[in-house]
């Protein structure tokens, strides 16, 4: 019986770990976020959140695609913003143009992905603001989140695999 309790604690170790290594990380992104005083801040831990799922090698190659796919997804939204509006017809034209501009960048679906969602959120949620300076918040917010789970990956690297 206590050779049961002794593999159950040690099965439950790796989660408690990576548990805690995924919160530092994310609340660390956050309070980065608020330092820059980000208007939406929460950007920054839920990209580490995804970042972090990953081993650092992955990371690091997928992101890459993340960061010009968020670039490249707030600049669309900005401008269709500026001269269309939030209209539907807009938000798919603009993820027709994205998809197809993983032809010239030969970008994967992660950068695609990333480069969506940017688009989405600057084009269709509600806001008052300048478009520009809402694209400009999204991709600094979500750089933020990429380069505090990249440094994390480094400094505290996931040990064993999570599932």
């Amino acid at each position: 019986m206590n050779g049961a309790i002794n593999r159950t604690a040690w099965t439950l170790w790796p989660v408690v770990v990576h548990s805690l290594r995924t919160a530092v990380a994310c609340v660390a992104s956050l309070l980065v976020a608020r330092l820059f005083r980000l208007p939406e801040a929460y950007w920054a831990p839920l990209t580490t959140m995804v970042i972090t799922q990953s081993s650092l090698g992955a990371a690091l190659v997928v992101s890459g695609q993340r960061f010009i796919g968020t670039f490249v997804g707030a600049a669309a939204g900005a401008t269709l913003a500026t001269y269309f509006g939030p209209h539907a017809l807009a938000f798919g034209t603009g993820l027709f143009v994205l998809g197809m501009l993983r032809l010239l960048t030969h970008s994967d679906l992660i950068g695609y992905r990333f480069a969506g969602i940017a688009l989405g959120i600057v084009l269709l949620v509600p806001r008052t603001g300048d478009p520009w300076q809402i694209a400009a918040h999204r991709f600094i917010e979500v750089s933020i989140g990429i380069g505090v789970a990249l440094t994390l990956s480094v400094l505290w690297p996931e040990r064993g695999e999570m599932k």
